[in-house]
This record gives structure tokens, sequence and C-alpha cells, in this order.
């Protein structure tokens, strides 16, 4: 197996070349390239089903490309002999749908992984888990159980337990999706948060005024294919593809922007 890189590289800390994926017949990704630099936010944006979570989960290895490949920091991770479980370490993921364990509390969710899978020790990954909570405004939460929780806090435990392993590049896939509208606000505060601190992320999202205020770059994709990427503010005012323009013309029109 080739390790990966330790050493800084004048490569984007992600990229991703050429990467196609196929459910039943359908391709579901055409062809998609991208790069992610260090410290760099994108936000991928597009209507349901155009192929956004899809590339998320390809990053992840939580889904096999069919071609292409994806590079982090100038190793190949998408290579048959990459570790799984070391990419997710240094790629960390969180769901719409939270995906903590019900019947755990929110302390031994976060250092589940850790101590597991990492091999850290106990006391280093509690130590790790409960700055992190008190970082996010979640200390008094560390021993109840999810289903104590309002689904902003549940979403900002699942964020803290991303965190919880050090990843290099954080995937976010539309997180606030399945919060009450008063909720949101606690979650974009997080992320808010993470890119103040320099945390590299790529966002699928649905809320577009976010989008816009917190992304570096913008990548509209339409049935698979990577149709446009630029700046946010060039995205949102200027986009050059007649379908991003007729794309964002309807979230217009829907006052989500």
């Amino acid at each position: 197996m080739t390790e990966p890189a330790t050493e800084p590289t004048a490569e984007p800390l992600l990229r991703v070349e050429g990467v196609w994926k196929n459910y039943h017949g359908h391709h579901v990704l055409r062809g998609v390239d991208l790069e992610v630099a260090p410290h760099e936010v994108v936000c991928l944006i597009g209507a349901s089903g155009s192929g956004k979570s899809t590339l998320l989960r390809c990053l992840n290895l939580l889904e096999t490309v069919d071609d292409g490949a994806v590079w982090l920091d100038g190793w190949e991770i998408t290579d048959p002999a990459a570790d799984p479980d070391e990419v997710r370490r240094r790629i960390g993921m969180v769901f719409q749908s939270y995906n903590l364990f019900p019947h755990m509390t929110v302390l031994d969710n976060i250092t589940l992984a850790p101590v597991r899978v990492h091999r850290r020790s106990r006391r280093e990954a509690v130590a790790r888990a409960r700055a992190l909570l008190e970082r996010f405004g979640l200390a008094d939460k560390a021993d109840a159980y999810p289903d104590r929780l309002s689904g902003g806090q549940q979403q900002r435990v699942a964020i803290v337990r991303a965190m919880a392993c050090e990843p290099s590049v954080l995937l976010l896939d539309e997180v606030t999706s399945a919060l009450d509208p008063e909720l949101v606000t606690e979650v974009m505060g997080v992320i808010r948060e993470l890119k103040q601190a320099g945390m590299t992320m790529v966002m699928a999202t649905h809320e577009m005024g976010f989008a816009r205020d917190i992304a570096d770059t913008v990548c509209f994709l339409e049935n698979g294919v990577l149709l446009e990427r630029g700046p946010a503010e060039q995205i949102f005012t200027e986009p050059r593809e007649p379908r991003t323009r007729a794309f964002l013309q309807r979230v217009l029109e829907s006052g989500r922007l």
C-alpha cells in the first residue's frame, strides 16, 4: 500500500480527476473534475439528484468510483490498496440524518472511532471530545443520549464526532436539511467557526444564502456533470452557464436566495 503523503506539496489538498459513478445503468456522476485547496470551502449546489451527495460519498470511499481517481495530499485514495479507515480518518463526513448511536451517550458516540478504529487511548479521546464539546457549546451534553437533544444539538454532536478524528477535510452533506428552520442557524454557526479556524470543507447544500456567504468556491452540478465552478459572488451574480442561471432563477423565485 502506498502511504499518504506527510510533507506539504504543491498539489491541491483534494483533487478529483474524471470521476464516473454508475447505478444500474444510470450515470450519476459523469467525469467530474474538482480541486480543493487547503483551507478552502467549496459548496456544491444543484437540484436534488444532480450528484452532490454521491460525489461526497465517493470522496469518503462510501461509494466506489467506476472510473477516475481521487487524490488527498498526493495520495491516491481510490487505489484499491488504500485503507478505507485511514481515508475516513483524514476525510471526515457529516450526514443529513446525524447517524448517532441512540444507545450511547454523546461522549461515547464521539470517542468510539478514535478508540476502536484509530487505537487512541481512552483518556486522549475523552480529553479531545470534551474540548470539542466545550468549543461548540455542548459541554453539558456529554452524558446525554441523542434522544434528549434537539435536532440542532444532534447535528452539532455529529460535527464534533467527525472533528474528533482530526480530519484534513470535512465533508458536509445537506447537514441542515433535516432541521427545523429555527435550528438551522446554530449549525451554520458551527460551520462558520470551522471556516474561521481554517478547516477545509466540501459541502452540499440547498441553503443558497449560506453558500453565497461562506463558500470560497461554488460548484453547480446538473445530471452528474459539474457544469460550472467559480467564486461564490461570481456564480450567484454572473453565472456563465445558462443552466446555472436557470437554476438560480428558480431558487430566487422560491424565496431561497
